[in-house]
């Protein structure tokens, strides 16, 4: 493995995915460094993320590799943060649409990116694409551990695996590629919102009844974002960089949201295994008669947080020099970004 990082030339940033929560911090982190940033959104989806600010908006669909190459051209640096994110129990329909917009779309960004001369692509990974320690799965992982199959992850995890695939096979072909693994993401300019900003809205609301005891990796969008710039400036070719700011546990982060919000706890524990039965059966029902409609109780979230799964983030401390903050004022500022917004 090389001691030194060459040096990643400055110019045209795109960001794919730019509307959604990490995309949406990401670019504002750029454009307070100055960086000349372009977007890819979606042009029928929820763009808010992106709105009023000075970057080069290009629309088009990850699946469309045309589009892709469009956004691609002239492009010095890209950060490919799009992806279809999911908990649920997909169909069949909703399954073959993970796969093209979080692997095809992948592959697309990674031939655009080849053929457009781009100096280095950052993908963004989900820590579910690493493994973990079958023993005790709340050891903490560090990326070289592989991915274990046989359990019953959540297709969106299996087509992130997938994606990081497609990064490698660019990069056996040239390109220079690093990963950005994140955590679960926390804090403000949740437009859209994400699964855990819309139990913080549930919380405020007074509609948050239940929760599965365990806990998870989080990680504040500033922390991310910064992550994210640390491996395209700093990161070696080929490495994948796990970015986290805490492993925090559910009880915590209801005590997180009761001082936000000023209001009391009143959400029961549940047992995990007797919520993994149900979710089996709820999922599976849900799916089949209302596809659409999103669900909070699913196997997969229920497996995430039964695990309580620790991040080794060591090597972003000793390759990246990344630090982590604290998570406390990010969700005081993720509560006062939905109350701004009018979302609660």
């Amino acid at each position: 493995m090389p001691d030194s990082v060459p040096q990643i030339p400055q110019g045209k940033t795109l960001v794919t995915g730019a509307a959604g929560h990490v995309g949406a911090n990401l670019v504002r982190h750029l454009l307070a460094a100055g960086v000349d940033v372009r977007v890819l959104v979606h042009p029928q989806h929820n763009n808010r993320g992106v709105e009023g600010l000075p970057v080069e908006r290009c629309e088009g669909d990850l699946r469309d590799a045309d589009a892709v190459r469009r956004a691609v051209t002239g492009c010095v640096r890209v950060y490919h943060t799009g992806a279809k994110v999911s908990v649920t129990s997909p169909t069949a329909k909703q399954t073959r649409e993970l796969w093209q917009i979080n692997v095809l779309g992948t592959q697309h960004v990674m031939q655009a990116a080849l053929r457009a001369g781009v100096a280095r692509v950052c993908l963004t990974s989900s820590f579910s694409t690493v493994g973990f320690h079958a023993d005790d799965p709340s050891r903490p992982c560090a990326e070289e551990l592989p991915f274990f199959p046989f359990i019953d992850w959540m297709p969106y995890s299996r087509t992130k695996v997938l994606a990081e695939i497609e990064a490698f096979k660019a990069i056996a072909d040239g390109l220079d590629v690093v990963i950005a693994i994140s955590t679960g993401v926390c804090g403000p300019n949740d437009f859209l919102p994400s699964r855990t900003g819309n139990a913080l809205l549930s919380y405020a609301r007074g509609k948050f009844r239940a929760y599965i005891p365990g806990g998870y990796e989080a990680v504040g969008v500033d922390d991310l974002a910064r992550g994210h710039v640390l491996a395209m400036e700093r990161g070696r070719k080929g490495q994948r960089y796990t970015i986290s700011s805490r492993y925090v546990t559910m009880d915590e982060m209801l005590d997180l949201f009761a001082e936000v919000t000023g209001k009391p706890r009143k959400a029961r524990a549940l047992p995990p295994k007797l919520m993994a039965g149900v979710a089996r059966a709820v999922s599976g029902a849900m799916t089949a008669f209302f596809p659409d409609v999103p669900q909070h109780l699913t196997p997969g979230a229920v497996l995430v947080l039964s695990m309580q799964r620790r991040a080794d983030i060591g090597k972003a401390r000793a390759q990246l020099g990344y630090e982590p903050t604290a998570i406390e004022p990010v969700v005081r500022a993720w509560y006062e970004f939905f109350v701004r917004e009018q979302m609660v």
